[in-house]
């Protein structure tokens, strides 16, 4: 298993290395734990551009350190198959390199290159005419130049390898099959690449929580759950804007700041504000999630049959945030020109229509049959031949050196 070091991912990692232990296979990390960005200001304080190029350039630094130690690393195990993250290219390129079959795993949206739909970072609709195709393209070029600093280590290693014109993250996913963590019906419709990529829903199975002693929402007032993930709890102003957006529609409002402290958050005007919260115990009770959509969180909506205000910030969040909107289980707004009076319209429009939470509802109706990581680790032993079998090498880079 190739895996970038981020939480949500590897807790998605780690239930399909579960499942398939649980079924006799060795599994092994292979991960870039050493590789960090350059310490500069504090995440909150550094502009949006400074943030986006710390991260490609920690991405491509770890990408340069798997490809560098990884082919001893995993000759030594002699695995297979590889199960790569596709926001790994490493994972690809030494697939490639090693000739060792591979199933791609999207945590996130699929990279998968399919005509007419856009690439994950943005939140446009599907286009399938020949100009929409060719915007398309154009958008992936420019998003190659953006990370030119990644995609010129996926053209150097594969130059060096021989594997051909490698250039992004979309070139190195696996030709075989990719495994989504979006339900089934959530994503864009995929007629070239709609059989290799497989929607499983969320690998890790839904656990029961308690709801917090100290939280106990009025049964006769709408609750809205405000949380912007683990990463932009920090944003402390325009959690304040929801919050007050929320009160003004009439709502009960509790926000999670995503493990940042709540110490520093007192102004933020909610009836409950709390480093961290049981997100499933609080959704079973929510009318409506404002959210920065996130996969996980967006998927756990879905699963409950929540309606979502979508205020995407980074990452692929603005393409997951435009299909909620083409699913009509949620509405979306640009975080920037989110006003309160424009949050409190969204709010009022999602609690008084029916209609957004009856299509929400349709997912939660078919939670119970999505297949996780059990359809996954199936889908998996497919491709093996269903025979127990070492599945890819983990062992941290510091490991390594030794």
């Amino acid at each position: 298993m190739i895996c970038p070091p981020y939480p949500s991912h590897r807790q998605a990692f780690a239930a399909l290395a579960e499942e398939l232990r649980a079924r006799g296979h060795h599994v092994r990390f292979l991960a870039g734990d050493t590789v960090r960005s350059r310490p500069c200001l504090p995440p909150d304080s550094r502009p949006h551009s400074a943030r986006l190029h710390g991260e490609i350039a920690a991405g491509a630094a770890r990408t340069q350190m798997l490809c560098r130690l990884g082919p001893a690393a995993i000759a030594a195990y002699r695995p297979d198959l590889i199960l790569g993250d596709q926001t790994e290219p490493a994972a690809g390129l030494l697939s490639r390199h090693m000739r060792i079959p591979m199933v791609s795993i999207a945590c996130a949206l699929p990279f998968d290159d399919e005509p007419g739909v856009p690439i994950p970072f943005l939140g446009w609709r599907p286009d399938h005419s020949e100009r929409g195709i060719e915007r398309l393209r154009t958008a992936r070029r420019i998003a190659q130049w953006v990370m030119r600093r990644q995609s010129r280590v996926i053209q150097t290693i594969a130059l060096d390898w021989d594997l051909g014109p490698l250039r992004d993250f979309t070139d190195c996913v696996s030709p075989l099959m990719t495994l989504a963590q979006a339900v089934p019906g959530f994503d864009h419709p995929r007629p070239v690449t709609g059989g290799r990529v497989r929607h499983m829903g969320l690998f890790r199975a839904p656990v029961a929580e308690p709801l917090p002693c100290d939280i106990r929402p009025d049964p006769d007032r709408p609750l809205v759950y405000v949380s912007l993930g683990t990463l932009q709890g920090h944003r402390h102003r325009l959690l304040a804007r929801i919050a007050r957006a929320c009160r003004r529609a009439g709502a009960q409002v509790l926000v999670s700041l995503g493990g940042q402290s709540a110490e520093g958050a007192r102004d933020i005007p909610a009836d409950w504000v709390r480093s961290f919260v049981p997100q499933r115990a609080i959704l079973e009770r929510a009318q409506v999630c404002v959210t920065h959509a996130g996969m996980n969180t967006v998927m756990e909506c879905l699963e409950q049959g929540v309606p979502m205000l979508a205020l995407p910030l980074t990452n692929d969040q603005p393409g997951v945030a435009a299909r909620i909107a083409r699913t009509e289980t949620g509405l979306r707004l640009s975080p920037r020109w989110a006003s309160e009076a424009r949050i409190h319209d969204a709010l009022c429009r999602l609690l008084d229509d029916p209609s957004f939470r009856a299509n929400a509802h349709g997912f939660a109706q078919d939670a119970p049959h999505w297949p996780r990581a059990v359809g996954a680790a199936d889908a998996i032993e497919g491709v093996l031949g269903r025979r127990p079998t070492l599945v890819t090498a983990p062992v941290a880079a510091r490991e390594w050196r030794r």
